[in-house]
């Protein structure tokens, strides 16, 4: 069995599952304070499924990754606990079916390497 497809339904379980859950009350302001920080090129997409710093950042930039980051760890756990994988795998699983997908022009990612890239 290749990795892709050990991996394939973890990236369903994931997809299938919402990043931010109602358990953030301000989970919208943290997502509006990303997107910007996405925009300005301060904020990527890892390759693991998490938030990183591209560079610099603020203190509520900061807080809003965090905030994010948690979501998505709650999430790849739910997602990893159904289909018998490990946190980790499920959030490179998310990235590579879900968030890779998602990037817009200009915002930034880890390659396969770990380095930035500009989409």
């Amino acid at each position: 069995m290749t990795l892709n497809q050990w991996l394939a339904p973890v990236a369903v379980a994931v997809g299938t599952i919402t990043f931010a859950g109602g358990a953030f009350a301000d989970i919208a302001a943290s997502k509006a304070i990303v997107d910007s920080a996405k925009s300005a090129g301060v904020v990527g997409e890892q390759n693991d499924g998490f938030l990183g710093f591209v560079k610099g950042g603020d203190a509520s930039t900061k807080a809003a990754v965090a905030e994010i980051n948690a979501g998505r760890r709650q999430v790849y756990a739910q997602a990893a606990a159904k289909n018998g994988v490990t946190v980790e795998a499920a959030g490179v699983s998310a990235f590579k079916a879900v968030v890779q997908g998602l990037l817009k022009p200009g915002e930034y990612y880890q390659n396969a390497a770990g380095a930035w890239t500009q989409k």
